[in-house]
């Protein structure tokens, strides 16, 4: 659970959080279908302007009442204050209900009571937050689901020497040191949760459209390659 959660408490929604499901996977055409619902009041992606409600460009990982240029409810704008920021574990509960959230929101909004249809839109929404910083595990819409992944695939023995030579386009973003400055380091992951990652989001059950590009460039072996020369690489 993100740190912001744990601030909750005082708007007394604890009950609600441990109902809420969180979004870990979902499908981002039927969140656009979804997001008709709310394009009366707000716009999304390139050119969007506030409305009636503010707009929802880069909303992962921003405060509550974030925007110094939309004039907020109290309401959010103590939400904001008391630590609330939007990912996808509280986007799902304040879309569930908004109201049970912010009290004096001016959202007519009633909410979505389909968990499917809050996931759909949560990831859909999470691609106009995209940035390089992100990469790989930027939000819970990234998080790991059960594999299936074939065990053959899994037995692979990749070639650290190859995987190294293949490595310059994940230190673009990765530092080979470890680091993690706002990017998530993948230095010394195990190869078999490096595999497993990798072939979600070429699969698609991993929702990060550059991931996904990258990935589905790969195949078998040179993921296995990189898996064994980062798993060991030295700082």
């Amino acid at each position: 659970m993100r740190g912001p959660l744990r601030h909750l408490a005082g708007f007394a929604l604890l009950g609600l959080v441990a109902q809420s499901v969180c979004a870990d996977t979902g499908d981002i055409a039927a969140g656009e279908q979804v997001f008709q619902q709310c394009k009366g009041c707000h716009q999304v992606g390139a050119g969007a302007k506030h409305r009636s409600g503010p707009h929802l460009n880069g909303l992962f990982g921003r405060k509550a009442a974030g925007l110094d240029d939309f004039r907020y409810s109290k309401s959010f704008q103590r939400a904001g204050a008391g630590g609330l920021e939007w990912h996808a574990d509280t986007l799902d509960v304040f879309l569930e209900n908004p109201r049970a959230m912010a009290t004096g929101t001016r959202m007519s909004f009633r909410g979505l009571k389909n968990p499917e249809d809050r996931a759909n839109l949560i990831v859909y929404l999470r691609q106009f937050s995209d940035d390089p910083a992100n990469i790989p595990e930027a939000d819970p819409t990234a998080t790991g689901v059960d594999h299936d992944l074939d065990p053959a695939i899994l037995a692979l023995v990749g070639d650290p020497e190859y995987g190294e030579y293949l490595s310059g386009e994940c230190t673009t973003c990765h530092q080979a040191t470890g680091g993690d400055d706002g990017i998530p380091s993948i230095t010394l992951w195990p190869e078999d949760q490096f595999v497993v990652a990798m072939h979600a989001y070429k699969t698609k059950q991993r929702n990060h459209p550059v991931m996904q590009m990258i990935a589905g460039r790969l195949g078998d072996e040179e993921i296995a390659a990189l898996a064994a020369h980062f798993t060991n690489l030295e700082n």
